[in-house]
């Protein structure tokens, strides 16, 4: 178990660097790409929902609070991959993809009485994409036809290092330090069949690195001897990134720099303030309800935008950052999971089923011009089970490890403007997604006795 742990570490630490989720859609190419679930193995196949959960055989990164939870002979790794098969339809036009992708790794373990800490690594968002158009014959001319051509990569990540402590028995603290880092380039260009004619290229760039902080409380209020309700909230930090994005605009002619510009924008980003809370109830040792709300301020925070303006001699481009780019983003979520015999000696009553949906609108403005007021949403619901392994060395079934898997289905609807006959328009994508987690339990802290 031991050489398999430091296996496990060995790994993430090469899987680090590419620590994002993979996809690959046109969706990903506003704000800073697709928004990665903050989901572990454990609630992936429960909708997501985390803010009223606490338990110590299980890392829970959306609510710090609930590092406290961990006993004090307990040292957990969590490491999770995606597989996901995408369908993305426009109008006519449909094509399928297929991914894999890194999801998280996380290390958690008790550092006093009643405080637990948990260090990990996770993406934060992803963009991948890739599309043209081609043969629209110019207005005026016969001949004359142009094409574009989309493309872009990047994607925010985060390494994140938490505390929680339990001052006193109803209540638990939690606090989160996170440095985010990452980048993007987009890639836009419009080219004529015409060989005389000149074709345009643009490239947009940004790079963020900054730190940011999270803080977590949960409620522990008991029912009876078997029943418990906890509450639980969390705090996003957001503020100024001090970070520059570029438009680099290009004229070519025969595949030669006719004429290049640059335009930089300083301190062009911002990170949302952002409120969870949610509430989960217990029976027993094995049934767990839960229901999370999320609000994201993202309408308030600066991004890359262009304004054009016009007087009587002259258009304006300027590259600028302002509000209002992105929309605020919205999430409610809902999941159980059923464990019928914890300790028991059957195979499947010791498995935990699970079962969860959510609903979100999503931060995306994909119609920057205002016509479109259509929110994007997106919808999803999943299933899961997680079953203990047993080894010669689990003398109890409850620090066995641990494999969670979960089953995600995720429609998005996204409106937009069709600048072709200026009307609204919709970008539809489906994902199904297979999860899977290892959860690994060592009991580091264990005193043999000698008689």
């Amino acid at each position: 178990m031991k050489k398999l742990t430091l296996a496990l570490i060995a790994a993430s630490c090469a899987l680090a660097t590419y620590a994002q989720n993979g996809i690959n859609t046109p969706y990903s190419r506003y704000g800073f790409g697709i928004q990665s679930e903050r989901a572990m193995g454990f609630n992936k196949g429960m909708g997501g929902v985390a803010q009223g959960f606490r338990n110590g055989r299980e890392i829970n990164i959306a609510n710090p609070a609930s590092y406290s939870a961990v006993d004090s002979l307990t040292a957990l790794f969590d490491i999770g991959i995606s597989l996901q098969n995408s369908n993305h339809k426009m109008g006519n036009l449909q094509q399928n993809a297929r991914n894999s992708s890194f999801d998280y790794f996380a290390f958690q373990f008790r550092a006093f009485k009643n405080v637990g800490m948990t260090v990990g690594i996770m993406p934060i968002t992803n963009i991948k994409y890739n599309f043209s158009s081609s043969g629209e014959t110019l207005e005026g001319t016969e001949n004359v036809t142009s094409s574009y051509s989309f493309n872009g990569d990047g994607g925010l990540r985060e390494v994140f290092f938490g505390t929680g402590w339990r001052p006193f028995r109803p209540i638990s603290l939690g606090f989160n330090v996170r440095y985010i880092w990452g980048d993007y380039t987009h890639n836009a260009r419009m080219s004529f069949s015409e060989s005389t004619a000149f074709n345009l290229a643009r490239t947009y760039t940004g790079e963020v690195g900054t730190y940011s902080w999270q803080a977590g409380l949960q409620f522990i209020q008991p029912l009876n001897k078997k029943d418990k309700i906890v509450l639980g909230a969390t705090y996003t930090y957001g503020h100024k990134l001090g970070s520059e994005a570029t438009r680099t605009t290009q004229t070519l002619n025969s595949a030669a720099i006719e004429e290049a510009t640059s335009d930089t924008i300083k301190n062009a980003f911002q990170l949302p303030h952002a409120v969870s809370a949610g509430v989960t109830y217990y029976h027993a040792n094995n049934l767990r309800v839960g229901a999370d709300f999320e609000l994201q301020k993202w309408s308030q925070c600066r991004f890359p935008n262009h304004q054009t303006g016009e007087s009587s001699s002259t258009i304006s481009d300027v590259y600028t950052s302002t509000k209002g780019q992105l929309n605020d983003r919205t999430k409610i979520s809902a999941g159980l999971d059923w464990t019928p015999d914890p300790y028991g000696s059957k195979f499947f009553k010791r498995c935990t089923y699970k079962v969860g949906g959510y609903y979100a609108q999503t931060y995306a403005k994909a119609d920057p011009t205002g016509t479109i007021t259509d929110k994007p949403n997106e919808f999803g619901v999943s299933a899961g089970l997680t079953i203990p392994i047993s080894n010669k060395n689990t003398a109890w079934n409850n620090i066995a490890p641990r494999i969670n898997l979960a089953v995600q289905w995720t429609h998005t609807n996204i409106p937009y403007l069709d600048t072709a006959n200026m009307r609204k328009a919709k970008l539809n994508e489906n994902y199904l997604r297979l999860c899977i987690g290892i959860t690994f339990n060592e009991r580091w802290f264990y005193k043999l006795k000698v008689k």
